[in-house]
């Protein structure tokens, strides 16, 4: 009779790791794939959108928690247009130990542009994330920036309670940083009064930064109505930004895709569309 080996003695838990880097060129016929580099757990998909490509991000562990680690990188060469997003949303479940980390890296050649929209990332209790996306924009370059998170699903009766989130987006022009958003969000925040979360468990920021991206506040205020949802926009120096907040992500969702209809010239991507 076998005994159970102590537990010193198990084989440490194996750990997620990815990563997916995609090239874009500009060719006469538009803006091509150029390169394709995929290992572990992410993958990423190419096919032709409205305005351009569309590469879509796929991470199959099917979530992250504590010790993962997942990378994703675009590199547009000058002049090109794509639509970057993810497959799905993004699962940050309970870790036990360790923390999730996800890089995001983007590199914009001169004129180049990219509309960064992932799906949302879900927070669930005691969830552990820590995300670093940098975008670099050459000479004449301009992003549209999105990023939406989710703590728990109501629909499932899922409550956070604990909740560990560091997350940083930075846009750089050469070396010099043209919009920084720090959030560092922890248990005390899920609990706090109107200069946190205000009670909302789904929260979104959206930045588009281009030559006179300020000059569409007053159109992006105009729809921000959608009923249970708290947004707000301003903009300065080539930058337009959007706060918002609400007490369910599916509120939340319904304003998103109304700005970014108003703020793109063609359909969304198709994975949001499903």
């Amino acid at each position: 009779m076998d005994l159970p080996r102590p537990a010193s003695a198990l084989a440490p838990v194996e750990r997620s790791h990815g990563l997916a880097r995609v090239d874009f060129r500009l060719a006469a016929s538009g803006t091509r794939l150029a390169g394709l580099r995929q290992e572990g757990s992410a993958k990423a998909f190419v096919h032709p959108g409205a305005q351009g490509p569309e590469a879509v991000f796929l991470n199959t562990s099917g979530g992250m928690t504590g010790g993962d680690r997942l990378a994703l990188a675009l590199s547009l060469a000058a002049g090109s247009r794509v639509t970057a997003t993810t497959q799905t949303a993004e699962r940050a479940y309970r870790s036990d130990a360790g923390i999730a980390r996800v890089t995001v890296s983007h590199d914009l050649g001169a004129g180049a542009h990219l509309d960064w929209l992932p799906q949302e990332t879900i927070l669930f209790d005691a969830s552990a994330l820590e995300r670093v996306t940098t975008v670099r924009l050459a000479a004449g370059a301009s992003c549209l920036l999105l990023e939406a998170v989710v703590l728990g699903r109501a629909a499932m009766g899922e409550a956070v309670r604990r909740v560990s989130l560091v997350d940083r987006r930075q846009v750089l022009r050469g070396d010099v940083p043209v919009l920084v958003e720090p959030l560092r969000l922890g248990d005390a925040a899920l609990s706090a009064g109107p200069g946190v979360l205000q009670g909302a468990r789904a929260f979104a920021s959206l930045a588009l930064v281009a030559q006179g991206a300020e000059a569409r506040v007053a159109a992006m205020r105009a729809v921000l109505d959608e009923p249970g949802v708290s947004a707000g926009a301003s903009g300065f120096d080539g930058k337009l930004t959007l706060r918002l907040m609400a007490a369910d992500s599916w509120p939340l969702r319904r304003q998103v895709l109304r700005v970014l209809e108003v703020l793109r010239d063609g359909p969304l991507p198709r994975v949001w569309q499903m």
